[in-house]
């Protein structure tokens, strides 16, 4: 079994779809002979051609845009937006266009576009390179959100995704792009959408954590084997798998998230907030949350400001010393 990162996950589930179904059409800037500025997709246009694998101009309204049109005449666009940060001038077409086209035609259109895009920081990429947008998303009725952290879960979770009819948005950390290497089966394999992976078991406290930040709770985790943490990796963020969730939170009684963007309205507080509502008789102290911090993603500050290993190992020491 080859061993892949992230990148190559994504371009080999790319080939292994565009070669089941001929409605799979890639576009996106410099996606073609360039292979996109993550080479995502090398070598793609040189085996499925031009009228497969789209080179557009730089404008991200037109890509989604063009996109939606694509999916309600039948075929299944992958677009790449080449940072999530770019994605904010394709926002309208994505929350008001293409989250509400099941809804507003009563079920009788759908369109199945699976937006790509890399997420995050810890590249020196600067405030316009490493923000993590999930919870604009995620609060969007009509819309899935995907971000896998290591490239098993990317190539299955991607497959799932572009069979599947809804819009999705697939967030790939690209902190972690070439460091996540793991085994990936060749061919087809698919991994359900709103399934949870419990990657570590442990009595003491629940640990959530999505993308690059996964390996950062991964780490804290290993270096702390007394506090016994059950390590969470949500896969799909929404939906988001609440019952592994609870029933994790429900045996250890504690439980931290780790989410790299801005504290403030973040997903974590989403996920707080359900646990409180279902556990809230098994909480033995407050939800804990570890996050970025309320400011520009900055670029000399990054690794003050992304939840490293260091920092998560604090918060969660001080999770387990808590007492009521």
């Amino acid at each position: 079994m080859p061993v892949l990162n992230i990148i190559q996950a994504v371009n080999d589930e790319l080939r292994v779809e565009m070669r089941r179904d001929p409605q799979v059409v890639v576009l996106g800037e410099d996606i073609g002979k360039f292979g996109g500025v993550l080479r995502a997709t090398l070598g793609l246009v040189e085996e499925f051609g031009t009228d497969r694998v789209i080179d557009t101009p730089l404008a991200e309204a037109g890509i989604i845009g063009a996109s939606i049109g694509m999916a309600l005449y039948g075929l299944k666009p992958v677009p790449e937006i080449q940072f999530s940060d770019f994605i904010f001038p394709a926002f309208d077409q994505i929350v008001n266009e293409l989250a509400k086209i099941r809804y507003r035609s009563g079920g009788q259109y759908r369109a199945p576009v699976v937006i790509r895009t890399p997420v995050g920081g810890g590249i020196k990429g600067g405030h316009y390179h490493s923000q993590s947008p999930e919870a604009l998303f995620i609060h969007t009725p009509g819309l899935q959100v995907v971000c896998p952290s290591n490239p098993y879960d990317a190539k299955g979770l991607l497959l799932s995704c572009i069979r599947q009819d809804d819009p999705v948005i697939f967030m790939e950390p690209k902190r972690v792009y070439r460091a996540s290497r793991n085994e990936v089966p060749e061919g087809d394999y698919t991994i359900p959408l709103g399934q949870a992976r419990v990657v570590r078991e442990g009595k003491g406290m629940t640990v959530i954590a999505w993308g690059a930040m996964f390996h950062e709770a991964e780490q804290a985790a290993a270096q702390a084997p007394e506090l016994d943490v059950e390590l969470i990796d949500p896969r799909t963020l929404w939906p988001l798998d609440i019952e592994a969730i609870t029933r994790s939170v429900r045996k250890t009684g504690r439980c931290a998230i780790v989410q790299e963007a801005p504290r403030t309205n973040g997903f974590a507080a989403e996920i707080s907030s359900l646990i409180q509502e279902r556990c809230f008789t098994s909480l033995e102290a407050p939800v804990s949350r570890i996050t970025g911090y309320d400011t520009p993603f900055p670029y000399t500050l990054e690794n003050d400001y992304l939840p490293l290993a260091p920092r998560v190992l604090k918060s969660l020491r001080d999770l387990a010393a808590y007492q009521a």
